[in-house]
């Protein structure tokens, strides 16, 4: 089998979409999604030398875009002095069954007595999401909504499995609290 060959002149129309898809999906933010994957390219371009060809050009692309988005997670965890949100709950929310996901209907249910109200609880548990604090907000989609293993989402944003279990459960909390203030 012969070694693939890197096309840097159609990177942009062969791969801006699916890699900007990919950013967009861990780091929730168009414009910082944009920006890594034009990192990307840049680091595609420089170390085109190192390029074995025993991978596709797309996926030797992600790898290079994985780095860049863990790089950017290392780069706000190391920050200091930056404050913790803590999070106040009644030790009634760790009862079995009080989860989001186990309390909530699917958004996108046909099954649902009223499509309507799914289509704004939906809306609302986005809304909810997107208060969250940036990383519980990924954690929480990479594992609640994308259904990511624990052992991808700690590969991939460098974190241990307690921190991000840690992550998920005040993730889970506080869209608790802001449904019941926001929905119910």
């Amino acid at each position: 089998m012969a070694a693939q060959e890197l096309h840097p002149e159609n990177w942009v129309d062969l791969y801006a979409d699916y890699l900007f898809n990919y950013a967009v999906a861990r780091v929730s933010d168009a414009d910082l999604a944009k920006d890594l994957v034009q990192e990307t390219f840049y680091a595609g371009l420089n170390s085109a030398k190192n390029f074995k060809g025993d991978a596709a050009e797309r996926t030797w692309l992600i790898s290079i875009l994985k780095r860049k988005v863990i790089d950017h997670y290392r780069k706000i965890n190391s920050k200091k002095g930056k404050a913790e949100v803590r999070i106040n709950y009644s030790s009634d929310s760790d009862a079995e069954g009080d989860w989001l996901e186990q309390q909530v209907a699917d958004p996108f249910s046909k099954d649902g007595d009223n499509i309507m109200e799914n289509e704004e609880l939906g809306l609302a548990i986005q809304d909810c999401i997107s208060k969250l604090p940036q990383k519980q907000a990924v954690v929480f989609k990479m594992k609640t909504i994308q259904g990511m293993s624990t052992e991808d989402i700690c590969n991939e944003l460098d974190i241990n499995p307690s921190n991000l279990w840690v992550m998920i459960h005040r993730a889970r909390t506080a869209l608790m609290g802001c449904l019941n203030d926001n929905w119910y």
